[in-house]
């Protein structure tokens, strides 16, 4: 039984016990297995940390001297996290991994011991399965089978090794297989066994890890393989998108033989082959008699088969070690952008694994020439890169603050990319992959995005202002019935009356309008945050209107309702008003992948008038506690994580706890900061460490292209944007001594709290920034953090009373 609300205090909470996890037997052997690798060059690397004659004690904790060697990349590899141990460069358009399984959300699944190839586009984290495109695998003997099931090969993770930008496994039929990457290109290396026969390696175009519509193949005088395929209808959403990948595989040896199929048939010395019912494929033998290795350099394009084989032209390295040696000194740049000292070495490895996955996504979309695409299926040419893969309902929340802070340059680039989705396909979209507008997920994402970039000042005047007129048209008009792109198909109540009104819109499995109570609420973040880059272009009545829809969440606000204790919860209504469906707080209902106790945070752009509904400060700090089981968490952190918070990475239905899971939730624990006990952030964050560890079952549920990596990025450096498009952070206390940010092109920071540390309960005493300047609201604006300098913590044991009352400004209005 959890303790009733009125048990929280401001008193000194009991000292926890141990913030570990419990760890099942097959995750602590193989924690065993990597933390033991990653201390041995720990200690090696930390030797060279402080040279001079300064000790390590007088020096504080060093930075580790290859932040690569922290990174295990089969984190969250357990069906559940869905990422993958593959070989990719930073925002890379190739992801070439292992596929352990297809049609599955994880191509690869850390339980299993056969891999069926390796395939070059992975996503890191989705909920859904795709992509999977273009998949290779060495066999020996002859080749007998199209069916991966029959040339698949055993393995042992004993036998793997990983590391940013490479991966090599060798089976237990003694193959040995390598993979790198450039960001257009993957690289592979094979090495047979002797006395194996022919070496062979087949190649799937046909079939991919999700729909597969199309493909073709061809072999290409004696060392070349080209080809395409079609893809889409990811999650089942609208099924009408799609997308193409091309491919331009170049060996280093002449084929000896070679072959290709369509379905079961294979047909020997044929060189073209088209994708049936299911499969399209090619084999290439190699005399062993002439070597026992062999290479292959892969192109992948989304334009053409010229356009990957150009990228392949252009991108190709001298040789697989150059290529390796190439993806690692990237991977040792970008992780070094915000590097970390001090806390363990289970810290550094959760941490540096966190910051490489929230860097993999969104992936380059052009070629070399900066000819992509776009969303009308038409080739364009851009005058800067351009990305694609834009998990928005994810990643507005946490991953593209990351990017915009680390990589400001990249983060307008991916802006202008959708800016031209919007002039390629006539909207912006909410979930696209490749080329195509999924219309996965519910509310307004794209919003937030932008103006998260737009208030950071990463967008010129032009684009700002083409921009904010294409969202301007998204949160007041709706596409036509059943186009590609659905947009807020919620906009014909919602404009009229402030709330989606609740309805079955024929032609969409998950339309915003069966979505209603969270898309309102998305929506109001959405028109919130709209409403400043309005003010700041000069748009004043438009700004004023957007701004009147702030507080629209207090439209579904019925104080009627009770649960758990407590009176007042948003409620779903119906086109007239009247409530749709169950009001029980604890049921979905229309609420997306959450209950509306989980979602009545979501109207962070006004905390205060939120709370009001609540009862005032007082009462929502005791719905916090409530939500969070704050007596749990303050006397045993780790149990209050897996027991009283949801902990199923799809268990988000029917609850009223805490979801660290999913995304709209990520927010939750900075509500504090609008109390009188913002305190209470750094204890729920020190709980939430918890459920992320070092070993393949360290992901709480999916990853989403970085999203909740980089939600625990943050938590533990201690800043955090709760207010999406606010481009304001609030302070927490830092699980590392040091945290040293390095934007591109910018100004470093250093944020400093000697004496952090992870596994105990602590709490904001004082911050400083600057030359010891006092900060005592809780909060600074991106341009207060970029120009900080330093941001010195001094953290206690014990709850303090820093920061109470001076939590953010309302959104709007400020």
């Amino acid at each position: 039984m959890r303790a009733s609300p009125s048990s929280s205090s401001q008193n000194s909470p009991r000292p926890p016990r141990s913030l570990a996890p419990r760890r099942s037997p097959r995750a602590l052997r193989s924690l065993i297995r990597t933390v033991t690798a990653a201390f041995v060059v720990t200690t090696v690397a930390a030797a060279t940390l402080t040279p001079g004659v300064a000790s390590a004690r007088e020096a504080g904790p060093g930075f580790a001297a290859d932040p690569t060697s922290l990174v295990d990349t089969s984190i969250g590899n357990n069906g559940d996290g869905t990422t993958f141990p593959g070989a990719a460069s930073p925002f890379g358009m190739v992801q070439l991994s292992p596929d352990t399984q297809l049609n599955k959300y994880a191509s690869y699944d850390y339980a299993q011991d056969t891999i069926l190839g390796f395939s070059h586009t992975h996503l890191s984290g989705v909920g859904c399965q795709t992509m999977g495109n273009i998949r290779f695998m060495p066999t020996t003997g002859a080749v007998t089978s199209s069916d991966p099931a029959q040339y698949g090969a055993k393995f042992n993770h004993d036998n793997e090794t990983r590391s940013p930008g490479y991966y090599g496994v060798k089976f237990d039929n003694g193959i040995k297989a390598e993979l790198s990457s450039t960001r257009r290109t993957g690289q592979h290396r094979y090495t047979f066994p002797s006395g194996s026969g022919a070496e062979n390696v087949l190649i799937e175009a046909g079939e991919s890890n999700g729909s597969t519509y199309a493909g073709d193949i061809k072999v290409v005088g004696d060392n070349t393989v080209e080809g395409w395929v079609q893809g889409g209808n990811f999650c089942g959403e609208t099924g009408k998108e799609r997308y193409r990948v091309f491919f331009s595989a170049k060996f280093n040896r002449s084929f000896s033989t070679f072959g290709t199929w369509s379905d079961g048939t294979l047909t020997p010395n044929q060189r073209e082959a088209t994708r049936g019912d299911k499969r399209a494929g090619a084999w290439l033998s190699f005399d062993p008699a002439k070597g026992d290795k062999v290479g292959a350099s892969v192109g992948l394009s989304y334009t053409s088969v010229d356009g990957a084989r150009l990228n392949r032209g252009a991108e190709q390295p001298s040789s697989f070690d150059r290529a390796r040696s190439g993806a690692h000194d990237a991977w040792k740049a970008e992780l070094n952008r915000m590097r970390v000292a001090g806390g363990s070495t289970a810290d550094q490895r959760t941490y540096y694994s966190a910051l490489y996955r929230s860097l993999l996504h969104p992936s380059i979309g052009s070629d070399v020439d900066n000819r992509y695409r776009g969303f009308d299926d038409k080739v364009h040419r851009s005058d800067s890169p351009y990305y694609q893969m834009f998990s928005l309902w994810d990643t507005y929340r946490s991953q593209n603050q990351l990017v915009a802070l680390l990589h400001p340059d990249k983060a307008a680039d991916m802006a202008k990319s959708l800016l031209r989705v919007y002039k390629d396909g006539g909207w912006l979209p909410r979930w696209g992959l490749g080329n195509s507008e999924t219309n996965v997920m519910s509310g307004d994402p794209v919003t937030p995005f932008i103006v998260d970039l737009y208030n950071r000042g990463l967008l010129d005047d032009r684009t700002s202002r083409e921009l904010f007129d294409a969202l301007w048209k998204n949160v007041n008009e709706v596409p036509a019935d059943q186009s590609t792109f659905r947009g807020r198909d919620g906009n014909p109540t919602y404009v009229k009356k402030g709330f989606v009104g609740y309805q079955d819109l024929p032609g969409y499995k998950f339309g915003d309008s069966r979505q209603a109570g969270s898309a309102t609420l998305e929506y109001a973040l959405g028109d919130c945050a709209l409403s400043t880059m309005a003010d700041g272009l000069g748009h004043r009545d438009k700004a004023a209107m957007l701004a009147s829809r702030c507080d629209n969440f207090t439209k579904l606000w019925d104080a009627k309702v009770t649960s758990q204790g407590f009176t007042g919860f948003p409620v779903t209504r119906n086109a007239d008003g009247s409530a749709a469906g169950d009001t029980d707080p604890t049921q979905s209902g229309a609420f997306h992948e959450g209950t509306a106790w989980q979602y009545q945070w979501l109207a962070q752009q006004n905390p205060q008038a939120l709370y009001g509904l609540m009862g005032g400060k007082k009462a929502a700090e005791q719905r916090l506690d409530k939500f969070f089981d704050m007596p749990t968490v303050l006397s045993d952190p780790a149990k209050a994580a897996k027991d009283s918070w949801v902990t199923g990475a799809y268990d988000y239905h029917n609850n009223f706890a805490f979801n660290p899971n999913n995304e709209p939730d990520f927010h939750a624990p900075w509500m504090y900061a609008w109390t009188d006990t913002p305190w209470k952030t750094s204890a729920v964050l020190r709980a939430m460490r918890t459920l992320f560890t070092d070993d393949p079952y360290g992901m709480p549920g999916n990853d989403d292209l970085g999203a909740t990596s980089s939600l625990l990025v943050f938590a533990m450096a201690g800043v955090f944007e709760v207010q999406p498009g606010s481009a304001k952070y609030v302070l927490s206390a830092p699980m590392f001594d040091k945290v040293e940010i390095r934007p591109a092109h910018g100004r470093g920071i250093s944020i400093e709290a000697p004496g952090a540390d992870a596994s105990k309960h602590q709490y904001v005493s004082s911050v400083t920034t600057g030359k010891g300047t006092a900060l005592r609201r809780s909060w600074l604006s991106h341009k207060d953090l970029l120009g900080a300098g330093t941001i010195a913590f001094k953290l206690s044991d014990k709850p303090t009373t820093w920061g109470a009352g001076v939590a953010p400004p309302a959104v709007a209005g400020d």
